[in-house]
């Protein structure tokens, strides 16, 4: 009897910025209506629980969603190829998730993938953290150098309040680096665990690819 092909999930990514572009066009079309009912406020989190997850889909202008969306092209298929579209989506909505509930403590409304892209980028650190980037687009340095930069202007920036959910950002990439080490500790158990095996079934093969793929 022939094996039934089980549809596997490819990309995440691109999906992901094409229901940010699309929420965003929305807001722009149906205006503060819109955006009022889905962003996230901190005293209806608990009687409307989704906000936490719409608010992850709306900007408030047009550099906002760019830079976000920017940050996400550009980093989020490294970490969606080195640990699978699956856990990509997981750490994504997970961060974003926390950062905002965390950030319902002290800020009274708040919108934007912040919080998830910077919980992407604390597991990319962990993961790959000699990556070579350009800050600010001109300065060459290691994401992890990168990493302790945003985490001080983020922190300085709770100190000097300018509309940015800076808390939310330290909570996303919080939880992103937690998950990193989780995922390190993941691959290093079942690389060992392999290793140890002089032949491999197809069963140890496919439990392989699926739990250590770091």
């Amino acid at each position: 009897m022939p094996k039934t092909k089980q549809f596997e999930l490819r990309t995440i990514v691109i999906p992901i910025i094409v229901a940010n572009i699309t929420m965003f066009v929305l807001q722009f079309v149906l205006g503060n209506s819109f955006t009022n009912r889905l962003l996230l406020e901190s005293q209806d989190i608990y009687s409307r629980p989704w906000i936490l997850i719409t608010s992850m889909f709306l900007h408030s202008g047009f550099n906002h969603i760019l830079f976000n969306m920017y940050g996400l092209l550009i980093f989020g298929p490294l970490l969606e190829q080195k640990i699978g579209p699956k856990r990509f989506l997981l750490i994504y909505l997970i961060s974003g998730i926390f950062a905002g509930f965390f950030a319902s403590f002290f800020y009274d409304r708040a919108l934007g993938a912040s919080g998830a892209i910077m919980g992407m980028l604390g597991t990319l650190i962990i993961l790959m953290p000699d990556l070579k980037l350009l800050m600010f687009f001109v300065i060459p340095m290691p994401l992890w150098v990168a990493g302790i930069f945003w985490l001080l202007i983020d922190t300085f920036g709770i100190f000097v309040p300018s509309g940015v959910g800076n808390i939310a950002h330290l909570a996303g990439m919080g939880l992103g680096l937690l998950y990193g080490l989780y995922l390190k500790k993941e691959s290093r158990k079942y690389h060992k665990k392999f290793e140890k095996k002089k032949h491999l079934s197809e069963f140890d093969m496919d439990e392989y690819l699926k739990t250590g793929r770091i």
